[in-house]
């Protein structure tokens, strides 16, 4: 007797134990899990090992500059910066700013002339803080307390700190609103599936308590660990499309194996529903558990990544998808046990539970089989086109043009690019060591040249160094000044030396007319770096970039360095589950390369919608003009085992008919026709969870859903329909190929087939 049959027969003697214990868990998860949106964090795009982080690390050590800040911006209408009446409303609005919590100082428009606008009416302070970029949205509910408004001034907060604080907030708004589309149209789908309140109830209630215990765990692991906002929609879309999804299938072949072993107009007997429910645990259970476990692998391919918003996302996925087999495997039985016959109660319509031997799908897989070839062809040819766009991906790290126009911090990003453009809030920062002391004649004279020679860039607007504070003073008059023994004797160029400079260390702020997604600021920051380059510093000075493109590219380049481990990771992984799963050499990989093309085809899609701009009108966004560098990732590791879920519920039953006919063709019809209208049900139901998510106003959350509901739309309908049986048909025997070798290693450690779990019953 296999494990999935103990399991089975376990839950059926042992349900009212089972629901009580899961009653337990839920009574304890259900005040938690509202909670967990109160833990999470915005940030984790930044590591501390990314060549443009150890540069600031640099100056934050060594100078004591604060670690991130804020920007109060100022607009009226009618006052301008410089009178008496603007001046008055912006020190009433802000004047308790400096004393609120993490607040270390502010630095006002009135001292610095390029924080005012060209017409004067838009003005910024930038309030430093003492807090790391992830956590600086704590330091938000003191400043906003401490801000006053004033009439006709609008004040506003911007950056970071800023975005990352309405990020969550808009998280959560998205999804609850997500949760009021998908639920409903979820209940309705598996009301016509099923035909009966009850049957479709009991899939909702089971993926219902998988979502409500994960969201509980992760607000116990992220009040100890560092987690992502984004964990709380990807924990929603898996936890309920999956939980479903498995029921969905359990209960099916539940109904399945309940009718053959009951005669027309007969009750079916106790023993006749624990001999349904062993089955059912047996066949789809074993299904359901490879299937979840093929998802695990491929969130736990997240887990290998350094950034916290990947990580997080991969452990928090993981533990789902772990919750919602765990569901599926004990409660769902348990409760199957405890209705028996009664699971078709309150019946809307009827449906058969049995699927005809050679209905719909059947002759669909019998047509596509008798022209395999003229199928295969245009099918791929089809997807491969759909994936085109990806060619010309554009990869950049998310602003705050991301959000909503609607929302405070984006309302005040946008009024700041307009009046001072964008790059005056991404500017460069230059880490620069010379050898000896900063001050001294010859490095003067070095810095001075060379800042000379950035200056004359055209990608660069303005160069502030201890060599640039007033374009008169000549490179004699600065050794004068920072030779005196003193100090220097004017006040203004103390105070910008003991800011940015301590030894051999000296800040260097570089600013150009370009944000930091643009090629121009990313190509100035390779040349900056490159030793040979026309920006190199002198012999004897060596430079850190940090700040604006540097970022940006910096973790484009680790993410994009660290993919491939990732990647090969989940498809060895993968490969060995079917392996086990399927017995075949051949049918994990050609289910590898089936997933590949489904994905590759979603990919193709964000392109074509988020980074060009197509159909953007229609689903309610700006169009970003790039594609968030961990989309594609998360997308990958999340379909690759979500679109694999159809693959094994398919292939798993073709096997089944395989094993006990040895006639690949049959197999193939049978196992289709078989899953054919539960599989499609299933993916329907992700499909509608996933594209709830397509009315987010993050972007990109949106891109999130309608990458995923795309993806399982393709494999399930093209790939599954079409693909699927041609291939097999062109492969044949070769499909279930297995060498003796490997055979005498694994094979009699592997779970039976239904044909010799029914032969063990009788």
């Amino acid at each position: 007797m296999t494990l999935f049959e103990r399991l089975g027969i376990f839950a059926a003697r042992r349900r009212w134990w089972i629901v009580a214990a899961w009653s337990v868990v839920l009574l304890v998860a259900i005040p938690l899990a509202p909670r967990a949106s109160s833990v999470l964090r915005a940030g984790g795009f930044s590591l501390a090992d990314l060549p443009s982080a150890q540069a600031r690390a640099q100056l934050v050590d060594a100078l004591g500059l604060p670690p991130s800040a804020l920007v109060i911006v100022y607009d009226s209408p009618t006052m301008q910066a410089g009178t008496l009446a603007f001046e008055t409303a912006a020190y009433l609005a802000s004047q308790q700013v400096a004393a609120a919590p993490h607040v270390v100082s502010v630095t006002s428009h009135l001292f610095a002339p390029r924080q005012v606008s060209g017409d004067g009416h838009t003005a910024y302070d930038v309030v430093l803080l003492d807090l790391q970029p992830d956590d600086s949205p704590d330091a938000l509910p003191g400043i906003e307390a401490a801000l006053v408004p004033q009439a006709g001034m609008a004040v506003s907060l911007a950056g970071g700190p800023a975005f990352y604080g309405d990020i969550q907030k808009v998280s959560e708004a998205d999804l609850r609103r997500s949760e009021l589309v998908s639920l409903p149209l979820a209940a309705l789908a598996l009301l016509l599936v099923f035909g009966s309140v009850v049957a479709a109830g009991v899939p909702l209630v089971v993926g219902g308590a998988a979502v409500i215990v994960s969201l509980a765990i992760v607000f116990l692991l992220a009040s100890v660990l560092p987690m992502s906002v984004f964990v709380l929609n990807l924990a929603t879309l898996l936890g309920l499309g999956l939980g479903v999804d498995y029921s969905l299938l359990m209960t099916s072949r539940f109904r399945e194996e309940l009718a053959r072993r009951t005669p027309p107009g007969a009750q079916p007997s106790q023993q006749d529903v624990e001999s349904a429910i062993r089955i059912t645990v047996a066949t789809a259970g074993r299904a359901v558990f490879f299937s979840g476990l093929t998802v695990l692998l491929g969130l736990l391919g997240l887990v290998l990544f350094e950034f916290m918003v990947l990580r997080s996302v991969g452990i928090a996925g993981a533990l789902v998808v772990g919750i919602a087999v765990l569901s599926a495997l004990t409660l769902l039985p348990a409760i199957l046990a405890i209705l028996g016959p009664r699971l078709d109660s309150l019946r809307v319509r009827r449906v058969h539970a049995t699927a005809s031997g050679d209905g719909a799908w059947a002759r669909l897989a019998r047509r596509v089989m008798a022209h395999p070839v003229l199928v295969l062809v245009p099918t791929l040819g089809l997807l491969l086109a759909l994936g085109a766009p990806f060619l010309h991906v554009r990869f950049n790290a998310p602003d705050a043009s991301i959000l909503p126009p609607t929302v405070p911090s984006r309302v005040a990003f946008d009024r700041l690019q307009q009046q001072f453009g964008e790059g005056d809030f991404s500017p460069i920062s230059l880490s620069v060591r010379t050898t000896g002391q900063v001050t001294d004649d010859a490095n003067v004279a070095l810095l001075y040249a060379w800042t000379r020679r950035l200056a004359a860039d055209h990608r660069i607007s303005q160069v502030v160094s201890i060599v640039d504070l007033d374009p008169r003073i000549t490179v004699a008059q600065y050794r004068l000044l920072y030779g005196s023994a003193a100090g220097p004797p004017d006040r203004f160029v103390q105070a910008a030396l003991d800011a940015s400079t301590k030894g051999d260390l000296t800040a260097i702020t570089l600013y150009t007319p370009y944000g930091p997604n643009r090629d121009e600021a990313k190509a100035l920051v390779a040349d900056l770096r490159d030793p040979n380059g026309p920006l190199a510093p002198p012999a004897g000075i060596t430079v850190g970039v940090s700040g604006g493109a540097a970022d940006v590219g910096d973790v484009v380049a680790r993410v994009g360095a660290d993919f491939p481990r990732s990647a090969l990771f989940i498809i060895v992984t993968t490969y060995l589950v079917l392996f086990v799963l399927l017995r075949s050499v051949v049918l994990p990989a050609k289910a590898i390369l089936m997933n590949t093309l489904s994905i590759l085809a979603a990919f193709g899609a964000l392109v074509w919608v988020f980074q060009d701009g197509n159909l953007s009108r229609i689903l309610g966004f700006m169009p970003l003009g790039y594609v968030e560098t961990t989309l594609p990732v998360i997308l990958f590791c999340v379909l690759f085992g979500l679109s694999m879920d159809y693959e094994v519920f398919l292939l798993t039953r073709m096997k089944e008919v395989y094993d006990r006919t040895g006639d690949n063709r049959e197999a193939v019809a049978a196992g289709l026709e078989r899953s054919g209208r539960i599989v499609t049900s299933a993916a329907i139901i992700v499909v509608v969870v996933a594209g709830s998510f397509v009315t987010a106003d993050i972007v990109l959350i949106k891109a999130l859903g309608l990458g995923t509901a795309l993806a399982v739309a393709i494999d399930a309908t093209i790939v599954r329909a079409l693909l699927v049986p041609a291939t097999m048909r062109l492969l044949g025997k070769w499909n279930w190929w297995m060498p003796a070798a490997l055979e005498r290693i694994v094979g009699n450690r592997l779970p039976r087939s239904e044909a010799d779990v029914e032969a063990l019953i009788r």
